[in-house]
């Protein structure tokens, strides 16, 4: 049975049928879908406490870009991986080619990617795959414009955090529920990155 937007009252409440699936599948407790993984993984840095990080020299162009954006210091290293790997001196991960039942690794945070050639191929989205409630609960205000989900209309939300507006579209979260169920989830091979640590970024 494919699942359609008109099915909704309220088409934002296919976002949360999208993460409680994506929490059945992977294990994680706490799922927060972003409009991509590159927005996830900022968001796990913003919300974490770090100095500094490492990163292989062989991934996608926007991951040095984050740290770029957040005037965090970061080294390249010599890193063979495939699917996923951690960022070094943390516990977050990018995920973006990896998406296997039962995958979620307690105490991390791991990024998944719903953009084009990854597993659970959408065009554009991303999540965040937690245990931790506090976490959950702040990630998910931050990729809300800083709003808090249980108030509605927002307008009568006094205090805000600062926010971004990272949140997943009804739309996506359905083509990947509908995809999910169906169990249109590819196992990609081994990607090939360029080496970013030979070119230039100011």
């Amino acid at each position: 049975m494919t699942t359609k937007i008109s099915d909704y009252t309220i088409p934002f409440d296919a976002i949360w049928d999208f993460e409680n699936a994506l929490s059945d599948y992977t294990g994680a407790p706490y799922v927060v879908t972003t409009d991509c993984c590159t927005h996830a993984i900022e968001l796990c840095f913003r919300y974490s406490s770090h100095e500094s990080v490492t990163i292989p020299k062989h991934t996608y162009l926007s991951v040095p870009m984050v740290f770029h954006k957040l005037n965090m210091p970061y080294t390249f290293v010599n890193q063979d991986w495939e699917g996923e790997y951690n960022f070094g001196f943390t516990n977050i991960w990018d995920s973006a080619r990896r998406l296997m039942p039962q995958m979620y690794k307690r105490g991390q945070f791991q990024c998944v990617s719903f953009g084009r050639t990854k597993p659970l191929e959408i065009g554009r989205g991303g999540a965040i795959l937690t245990d931790d409630k506090d976490a959950y609960d702040a990630l998910k205000r931050m990729s809300y414009d800083g709003r808090d989900l249980s108030i509605s209309p927002w307008e009568k939300q006094q205090s805000f955090n600062v926010g971004y507006h990272y949140m997943m579209r009804p739309e996506e979260c359905i083509d990947g529920l509908n995809k999910l169920n169906n169990g249109e989830i590819f196992h990609s091979s081994k990607y090939s990155y360029p080496d970013l640590s030979t070119i230039n970024i100011t």
